[in-house]
């Protein structure tokens, strides 16, 4: 009995054993999952390590008038906190300042938001996007990421880290101020071409000349006006021409012979009534004839009202043989009876033309008159005056005078505001820009003076609208280029430069790393400061020192404070710009 006892004891202590063997493995492997939650939803976030980032581009770099780059983070396993709500803040700094751009979230697995999520056991990606509109102080700074925590009701930051250095800022020299703005064209021509016409009549078969059409309305006001052009020292007659014609009824044959004596006659008459007025400078004296004036019957037909006009204009298209086409006319004999009466005696003529060239006041001539008395010039003798001189005081008195002469012409109202966007008084450009259009609303060139001047205070929009209304003007390509730099399209703006020559063609060469159509740009542009600091930009893309230096040297003598952009400049950081 005393055995069995024991043996039983035995037994209860050995399943007494297991079974606290078997807790103790339990509350172990309990505690491990809690520590293992606890890591992953309760303990803070690690700091952030710079190796975990990159930036692109490195260093930063200027697209149009923004700065705008991708920070990319790889974060490892075990790092991001499964209840953590992460807020990244990108900070551009520089010496006199700071600028922020737009925070981006992030979130752990347990974060019910919509922000990307971040593996905890297995790490992930954070892109965040970076953006500042430009400003010269960022040319020396650096980029920093911020870091703001939410777990819960707990709030905490991280160390700041840096992921960029400085800005290069070649893009951002893009000027819409260098842009020529559009000219209103003057209309002077010193040669303006003049013609005298007169028709001379003859009865249906004959070639005689009557002398009621010698004295009719047109010849007397034709003799009298060629009387005065050839006393007239600033008219030049230089032809006088006489075309003769027959109407397309009867045979080929006898309307030959009809119009070559209506030419004869008439030949010989003028060179008599010529003779008589004592013109004898007179160029040349030429003169044809036509059998069948087919042409001209057509023209007047077409032009007048006869009820079946249309069915005559078909049979001129259909038969091109002269004789088929006066049967066809003529066997329609009510249509037939019509052409008679109003239009074949208007073929039955001889055409005389006189070609007189009107001399008006040389150069010199303007030049001087516009010196002792402006008031004796037209307003397009004023404006091509204004083209005469490279004198930028003189050209403003000129269109001075065009304004007080002439105040309801928009064209000197526009190029004096041409003077002043030159020269950067925006405000008074804007005034007579503004002056000229509320004469011509329509006038294309003022819309693209008006695109340059929305580029110049950065509202791009107004600029679009104002370029789209301007197609087609005298350089709007050196405007749409530049506006493409502005929005930092610069394959298309390098496109729409097209053929032109300016700082700002080369620079889109430059950003498009065609270095060679750059340096080709510069070299036919009229040099300033900026064309010789874009040479060495190519100079220290190409890695060519001695570009680099002499043109420094060079855009530093036409404008010392290129020394101070130059020495901040990160296109030239590989370079020893000590010596400048």
């Amino acid at each position: 009995m005393r055995l069995i006892l024991i043996n039983v004891h035995l037994i209860i202590n050995y399943y007494f054993f297991v079974a606290m063997n078997i807790y103790s493995k339990s509350s172990l492997l309990a505690l491990a999952v809690g520590s293992m939650t606890l890591a992953g939803c309760s303990s803070k976030m690690k700091d952030f390590k710079s190796e975990y980032f990159s930036c692109n581009p490195q260093p930063l770099e200027v697209v149009g008038q923004n700065v705008p780059a991708t920070v990319t983070a790889r974060v490892p396993q075990k790092f991001f906190v499964k209840n953590a709500e992460l807020t990244v803040t990108p900070t551009l700094k520089y010496a006199n300042g700071e600028v922020k751009s737009a925070p981006v979230m992030f979130e752990g697995e347990k974060v019910r938001g919509n922000y990307p999520t971040i593996s905890y056991d297995n790490g992930g990606t954070m892109t965040i996007p970076v953006n500042y509109v430009y400003t010269p102080e960022m040319r020396q700074s650096e980029l920093y990421l911020d870091f703001s925590v939410r777990q819960g009701k707990k709030q905490y930051v991280l160390p700041s880290v840096k992921v960029a250095d400085g800005v290069i800022a070649t893009a951002a020299l893009s000027d819409a101020g260098s842009v020529v703005p559009a000219a209103s064209a003057d209309k002077y021509q010193r040669i303006v071409n003049e013609k005298y016409k007169a028709d001379i009549h003859f009865l249906i078969n004959q070639a005689n000349i009557r002398s009621g059409e010698t004295n009719s309305d047109g010849m007397t006001a034709f003799k009298s006006d060629l009387k005065k052009a050839a006393q007239d020292t600033t008219r030049v007659i230089e032809e006088i021409n006489i075309s003769s014609y027959a109407s397309p009824e009867g045979s080929l044959e006898f309307n030959t012979q009809l119009a070559e004596n209506r030419e004869a006659n008439t030949t010989k008459y003028l060179d008599s009534q010529l003779k008589k007025d004592k013109i004898s400078n007179f160029g040349e004296l030429t003169a044809q004839f036509t059998p069948e004036d087919w042409e001209g019957f057509q023209e007047l037909v077409s032009a007048s009202d006869i009820q079946d006009k249309q069915l005559i204009l078909s049979v001129l298209s259909m038969y091109k043989d002269p004789a088929e086409r006066e049967r066809e006319i003529r066997n329609m004999s009510s249509i037939f009876d019509q052409l008679a009466e109003t239009i074949l005696p208007k073929l039955r003529r001889s055409r005389l033309t006189a070609s007189v060239n009107v001399i008006g006041r040389s150069d010199e001539q303007i030049n001087e008159t516009f010196d002792k008395n402006p008031r004796e010039l037209s307003v397009d003798e004023l404006l091509y005056a204004a083209n005469l001189t490279n004198d930028k005081a003189r050209k403003q008195a000129i269109y001075e005078a065009a304004i007080a002469q002439y105040p309801s012409d928009y064209r000197a109202y526009n190029n004096l505001g041409n003077l002043y966007y030159a020269a950067g008084d925006y405000d008074k450009a804007n005034t007579y820009f503004n002056k000229a259009k509320s004469i011509n609303p329509s006038a294309k060139e003022i819309a693209m003076n008006e695109a340059l001047m929305a580029m110049v205070n950065k509202d791009m929009q107004t600029a679009q609208q104002k370029l789209g209304q301007a197609a087609d003007v005298d350089g709007i390509n050196g405007a749409l280029g530049t506006y493409y730099l502005m929005q930092g399209d610069n394959a298309q703006a390098a496109k729409a430069f097209g053929d032109t020559q300016s700082n700002n063609a080369a620079l889109a060469q430059i950003l498009n790393k065609n270095y060679s159509a750059a340096q080709k740009i510069l070299n036919n542009v009229t040099p300033d400061a900026t064309t010789y600091y874009l040479k060495a930009v190519v100079g220290a893309r190409t890695n060519n020192e001695a570009e680099v230096t002499t043109n420094l040297r060079k855009a530093i003598s036409l404008d010392p404070n290129m020394a101070a952009q130059a020495a901040s400049d990160l296109e030239f950081s590989a370079f020893n710009l000590s010596n400048l």
